[in-house]
């Protein structure tokens, strides 16, 4: 008994540092994000070829995703993890000193590579640390130390970008990183499994993955929180400046939308763990469908942004679960194997969704966009009602 209750606490312990490294990593990604399309811009000098060259590096991170397998299964993940710190660290201190456009480009190209890569092996080892009875919670855990992650990091790089230009921004994006570097090897966290045979027939490993009729759902339940998230951080920022001019207010409401993540993701995966995943997808995904289709109906920007903020409660409730589930129904050796395919559900399902909402925009008033969303969130609500209820506290 003494032997299990000491076993837990270092797994436990490991998840809290894990969950560190995961706040002060996102800061440092956070920073840079919040000014790289304008960074992109002073560089192009046309904002259109910055929508062109952020998707070609979407396109290389679906790619990278299955193509990047078969180095996930045969090295140590806390290496590849480390490995690919050392590459953004450089790479932004270089972002501050250079200019050169075709440099620029080819960073950017580095750059969409390692965040997959890095993406994928972290989310590995989150995985391999966690008890099979614990790994909604867990996962809640470490996205509730992303999400704050997520609202600091803006203001800070908003700050700095104001008062000092936007390399500093790159400077000290790749101080924090250098900080989590070295605190990563200080906290001696190890995730050296590897997998002997190794799948380099990425069609055959495409097919393999969609075969199986769990994971495609919850491929498909995975890609509502992007479609949820290009409304949020691309379409209604447009609407908010159409309707009122006001800059600030595009800030309030982005901050606004992270703190129901920020208060409830810890919570619901630890509730998800106790009453089932189905449960908490169906509700999810009925509030977020419901608050769009609301919105449609309201005349009120106000009380459009108040509802659509209200309905991040949902979000919250499937933005870490989603990634627990697929979890869930892989078995320990299918890991490596199949989270890289999973995970190109973000650029997928972004793509996707960007299409649909801008085909809407090309025929029909702005409004609209929230009927698309609603009628996406509930037939996913549809699909949830027809997922396994794993309950993760009967498993252990």
């Amino acid at each position: 008994m003494h032997h299990e209750i000491r076993k837990r606490g270092l797994v436990f312990s490991q998840i809290n540092r894990l969950g560190l490294i995961s706040l002060t990593t996102n800061i440092g990604l956070a920073l840079v994000t919040t000014i790289w399309a304008i960074y992109l811009e002073s560089i192009l000098h046309n904002i259109s070829y910055v929508g062109f060259l952020t998707g070609f590096y979407t396109f290389i991170g679906i790619f990278v995703s299955v193509l990047s397998v078969p180095i996930l299964e045969k090295n140590s993940k806390t290496k590849i993890f480390s490995f690919s710190l050392i590459i953004f660290i450089l790479s932004y201190f270089l972002f501050s000193v250079v200019s050169n456009l075709w440099i620029v480009l080819i960073l950017g190209v580095v750059i969409a590579i390692f965040s997959v890569i890095r993406m994928n092996s972290f989310g590995i080892i989150i995985r391999d640390k966690s008890k099979d009875d614990s790994v909604s919670k867990n996962v809640g855990l470490i996205y509730t130390f992303f999400n704050i992650a997520w609202f600091v990091g803006p203001l800070i790089a908003g700050f700095l970008a104001e008062k000092y230009g936007l390399k500093v921004v790159f400077i000290a994006s790749g101080l924090v990183l250098l900080a989590t570097l070295i605190l990563f090897n200080l906290f001696k966290i190890k995730d050296n499994r590897i997998t002997k045979k190794t799948d380099g027939n990425f069609i055959k490993l495409i097919i393999s993955f969609l075969k199986n009729k769990d994971r495609r759902k919850i491929y498909f339940l995975a890609g509502g929180i992007t479609f949820w998230n290009t409304l949020i951080y691309v379409y209604l920022p447009i609407y908010i400046i159409n309707t009122t001019g006001k800059d600030l207010l595009v800030g309030y409401f982005l901050s606004a939308t992270i703190i129901p993540l920020i208060l409830l993701e810890y919570y619901f995966g630890k509730l998800t763990g106790k009453i089932g995943f189905r449960k908490i997808f169906v509700l999810g995904y009925s509030i977020m469908s419901l608050a769009a289709i609301s919105s449609f109906f309201i005349p009120n920007l106000y009380l459009i942004l108040i509802i659509i903020t209200l309905g991040g409660i949902g979000m919250a409730m499937l933005e870490s679960t989603t990634e627990s589930y697929f979890f869930d129904i892989v078995k320990k050796n299918e890991r490596d194997k199949y989270y890289g395919p999973y995970n190109t559900t973000i650029e997928v399902n972004g793509l996707v969704a960007s299409v649909a909402m801008a085909g809407a925009l090309l025929i029909l008033p702005f409004k609209f966009i929230f009927l698309v969303v609603g009628a996406m969130m509930l037939i996913l609500t549809l699909i949830s009602l027809r997922i396994k209820n794993i309950v993760e506290v009967k498993r252990h």
